[in-house]
């Protein structure tokens, strides 16, 4: 047997549960290799500026770079990557784990009538008893419904960052990051979406390939009986707890002023200005934070950590890596626009006075 059958043999042998549990402290060392780093840098200690200026080096992007440090760098045009991958990963992810819920794990008696209706149709299909059987209480078709919002919301904000890339930034052609930067960048769309839906990702894609091998089997008798049902998918998220809707609501107002604040510094240069002129930005957020773009980044993942109800230890690093991270491009930034502008306003913090002054 060759190695490929042998790996495909001994994943098949372990069981879900071992599977997700590795996947699940995969990420968490990936989050906390990512966090501390950072922290390490930070620490007021003459013996760490070395670590803290190497470490810089990776993290810087854009007007922070020098124009003639091009080695090992790449386009900082290169984030439109970033948001193509989140927004594909994050679709198949949400249109996965929707369809899942909908169907293995139903909120109301509507759902139930409905899934008992499709096995009897189906003669008691496998493939919909077998998985419904791992979601047997209410909890956990609770959880399974609010991975599937957590990868809405996070959908709306990959997507909102894809458009920004196309319509609204209009980077230098002199404006580069470095290529560890940009693999992190790739790694975090990656990682992100699925750390919000471990719960129940694997049990999806088992869920889908069963469907699919059954679907060869029974040919286009199945289709007879999947009708569309609108109200039945948005149905179960409208009964989420308060939790989620609070969340939500964190979430949309550092969504918005992200937003806003991206507009102001991509009209800061004329779509197909070659130059590399910088000016103070001024507006919205910029008037009383130096990076108002990086703090409502972390405000927008605090909203999935509390949309999430706060009792998932990955998600809790997946914050601290967004807070580590741009705190640590915020001050350098910061930096800068003290070096570069002589009236630049010295009161106004690097992202808030309520983030530790990044």
């Amino acid at each position: 047997m060759d190695l490929l059958g042998i790996l495909m043999e001994t994943f098949a042998s372990l069981s879900i549960n071992t599977i997700k549990t590795a996947l699940i402290w995969l990420l968490r060392a990936a989050w906390i290799a990512g966090i501390l780093p950072v922290l390490i840098a930070s620490l007021p200690s003459p013996r760490l500026n070395s670590f803290h200026t190497l470490l810089l080096g990776f993290a810087k992007r854009g007007k922070i770079m020098s124009s003639s440090s091009n080695r090992f760098t790449v386009p900082q045009s290169f984030f439109l990557h970033f948001y193509l991958l989140g927004v594909v990963w994050t679709t198949i992810l949400l249109m996965g784990i929707w369809y899942f819920a909908y169907e293995v794990a139903p909120l109301g008696s509507e759902s139930l009538s409905y899934v008992a209706a499709v096995n009897h149709l189906t003669g008691g299909s496998h493939v919909f008893s077998l998985h419904k059987s791992r979601f047997t209480t209410a909890k956990d078709r609770f959880n399974v419904w609010k991975s599937v919002f957590l990868l809405l919301l996070m959908e709306i904000h990959v997507l909102r960052r894809l458009y920004e890339s196309f319509h609204v930034f209009n980077y230098s052609p002199s404006a580069r990051m470095h290529i560890f930067g940009y693999l992190t960048g790739i790694y975090f769309y990656a990682a992100a979406p699925l750390s919000l839906c471990t719960f129940c990702a694997l049990e999806a894609f088992n869920f889908a390939a069963d469907q699919v091998a059954e679907f060869k089997a029974e040919g286009q008798e199945m289709l007879s009986i999947m009708d569309f049902d609108l109200w039945g998918y948005v149905k179960p998220i409208t009964r989420l707890g308060w939790c989620q809707w609070a969340g939500a609501a964190i979430f949309a107002w550092g969504w918005f002023h992200q937003f806003c604040c991206h507009a102001i510094l991509g009209s800061l240069r004329e779509r197909g200005d070659q130059t590399a002129v910088y000016v103070i930005p001024h507006g919205d957020w910029f008037e009383i934070v130096s990076s108002p773009h990086y703090l409502a980044e972390m405000i927008i993942y605090a909203g999935l950590l509390v949309a999430s109800g706060g009792t998932d230890f990955t998600i809790w690093l997946l914050l601290g890596f967004v807070v580590a991270n741009l705190s640590f491009a915020a001050a350098e930034t910061h930096r800068w626009y003290l070096q570069k502008f002589e009236d630049y306003p010295h009161k106004r913090p690097i992202c808030s006075d309520h983030w530790w002054n990044c």
